[in-house]
């Protein structure tokens, strides 16, 4: 095999697409600025139990694992940065408030997501620790919002859905975590029959419920609906309303359609609460997925209430317009004093000059040169090309 073969679904990024991956990196750190959220960076790699205590199987199947060739233990490569930011906030930040941090960083996936996607996505997300209530769940979801309007997202659609309502339904079954795992999956992908089969020895009020799941998706109707068939369940009850209020609230924040699916269960099993995912049209994915995850910090021995959400940085890329190259000014190159301070002054004030290397006068590069710096009766002035 070739020396610059590069294993599948890992590739290289090259300069116009770089170029905008880094300039959406710098609007979502932006946004979350702006909302207060404070900039933290995990390793890339942990001990094993670190990164998966607690997260569930798929978070263990999709993580790279290695011997540390110091300590003899077993570590990890992150394939999610939540985890890590949890440990954080527990243990080195130890705040008694509110605490909101934010992260950009590469993860690595054993596996892709999709047949097109990356086993290196870079993730950006934001999380909030401290608060129990729906405002932070309120303020995450806007700040997701938000983030992708920096962006140039051009439409989106929210959907919501709660973990807790499975959660109650299944509370009294009891299950071992491969038959929950195989439940949870055909929930998620509608699959009424095989939820069928895998529940014929459930109770038959628990039973119904599962499967009346799978067709509670939808409009605001879907919550009206979703009264009359499930079981009045105190923890359900909670979650319909929660989601009401989210809905309403959130209705008068932005104009964006707003969807449910209770029976969604994708992502990772460390959700307890409220989920939600933004999709665009014609995206086979969500482009954002987050939600409540109030057990995720307990393995660190300090659980808080936490919500947050994340995205990949290199999807998002394909789900917008390609942004104009940076106006830039060409220069000769040269020995001059003079020529050389006015190139670091314009450099100063933040301009993009490209000096022209002796003999590459016709080259084409990344950077658009609409104005050129020309010796004018002894002086170095612009000039539009």
């Amino acid at each position: 095999m070739s020396a610059w073969v590069l294993p599948d679904h890992i590739a290289d990024v090259l300069p116009s697409e770089a170029r905008h991956i880094e300039e959406l990196r710098r609007n979502l750190l932006d946004m979350a600025r702006c909302y207060g959220y404070e900039l933290v960076m995990p390793p890339l790699l942990e001990h094993l139990e670190s990164l998966l205590t607690g997260t569930g199987k798929t978070l263990d199947l999709q993580t790279f694992k290695l011997v540390d060739q110091l300590s003899g233990r077993m570590m990890g490569l992150r394939a999610d940065t939540t985890p890590q930011v949890a440990r954080i906030d527990a243990h080195l930040l130890n705040r008694q408030g509110v605490a909101r941090l934010c992260y950009c960083g590469p993860v690595l996936h054993t596996r892709p997501a999709g047949p097109h996607a990356t086993r290196e996505p870079l993730q950006f997300g934001a999380e909030m620790y401290g608060h129990a209530g729906p405002e932070a769940d309120l303020e995450v979801l806007q700040l997701a919002l938000d983030c992708l309007k920096s962006t140039h997202v051009p439409t989106f659609n929210v959907d919501l859905a709660d973990a807790r309502i499975v959660s109650a339904l299944l509370v009294d079954v009891p299950l071992v975590p491969n038959a929950l795992m195989s439940v949870h999956e055909a929930l998620a992908a509608k699959d009424a029959s095989e939820l069928a089969r895998l529940t014929r020895g459930f109770p038959s009020a628990t039973r119904e419920a599962l499967l009346a799941l799978v067709q509670l998706y939808g409009d605001q109707n879907v919550l009206v609906e979703a009264v009359k068939v499930l079981p009045p369940l105190p923890a359900v009850h909670e979650a319909l309303s929660n989601l009401k209020w989210l809905a309403g609230h959130l209705s008068h924040l932005v104009s964006t359609p707003i969807t449910f699916d209770l029976a969604d269960l994708r992502g990772y099993a460390y959700y307890t609460g409220v989920r939600f995912a933004i999709y665009a049209p014609g995206a086979s994915d969500a482009l954002v997925r987050g939600g409540r995850y109030d057990e995720v910090g307990a393995v660190f021995g300090r659980k808080r209430p936490a919500v947050g959400f994340s995205l990949d940085v290199k999807a998002l890329v394909n789900g917008v317009e390609s942004r104009p190259l940076r106006a830039a000014i060409r220069a000769p190159w040269g020995e001059s004093p003079a020529l050389r301070a006015a190139i670091a002054e314009l450099r100063g004030r933040g301009e993009t000059v490209v000096c022209v290397l002796p003999g590459h006068e016709s080259e084409i590069d990344e950077f658009h040169c609409d104005r050129e710096l020309l010796s004018v009766a002894g002086q170095w002035v612009i000039q539009a090309i």
